[in-house]
């Protein structure tokens, strides 16, 4: 009986995709199918954000019916997004966006970023703003848009007061290298369309 359980779980094991090459060992999956765990590595992958640059390991929890969020070293997404695939990457990426944020910025990094991103608070501390009010909520919709800027992208702004269009996505690129020297790097996914 031991012997077969472990059999399976090196199986299982072999079966879960990689991290992209630049977050490899950055994040680990705690539940979902292959194919959900899959949407999760293309939407990394698809970014041209090195994920590999957030320090880990960010566990990332897949939960049907669970609301997508975030703590330190912790996100969840909703097993039922997920399986809608390309659809999700976005969500992936803002998600994982919140990583950047409580892991690299600091206070000094926020304020800049709360101005420059035409925030009112930075992460919920003032009742009654509405979501994208919040500088950590239109830092991770950015940073999503940034390094992804994709048609597919469901964090592309549809209006100048979306989360995601209070500043160009080079525009953003630029500032993020210079405030935490973040690197992009070159994805042929990133570029083309699917």
């Amino acid at each position: 009986m031991l012997r077969g359980a472990a059999a399976l779980a090196a199986t299982v094991a072999l079966a879960v995709p990689p991290a992209t090459a630049g977050a490899r060992d950055s994040h680990v999956f705690d539940g979902g199918t292959l194919a959900e765990r899959q949407v999760v590595v293309s939407a990394l992958e698809a970014s041209a954000f090195d994920w590999g640059f957030v320090p880990g390991p960010i566990t990332i929890h897949i939960v049907r019916g669970e609301p997508s969020r975030s703590i330190p070293h912790e996100i969840w997404l909703d097993a039922d997004l997920l399986d809608a695939g390309r659809f999700a990457w976005g969500v992936v990426q803002h998600e994982y966006a919140h990583q950047v944020d409580y892991l690299l910025l600091d206070d000094a990094e926020r304020a800049t970023l709360l101005t420059r991103l035409r925030g009112r608070d930075w992460c919920h501390g003032v009742p009654g703003l509405a979501h994208s009010d919040y500088g950590c909520e239109r830092f991770a919709s950015t940073l999503a848009w940034s390094y992804w800027p994709s048609p597919d992208n469901s964090m592309r702004p549809a209006g100048p007061h979306d989360e995601s269009a209070a500043m160009a996505p080079g525009r953003f690129r630029a500032l993020m290298t210079r405030l935490i020297g973040a690197p992009s790097r070159s994805s042929a996914a990133s570029t083309r369309r699917h």
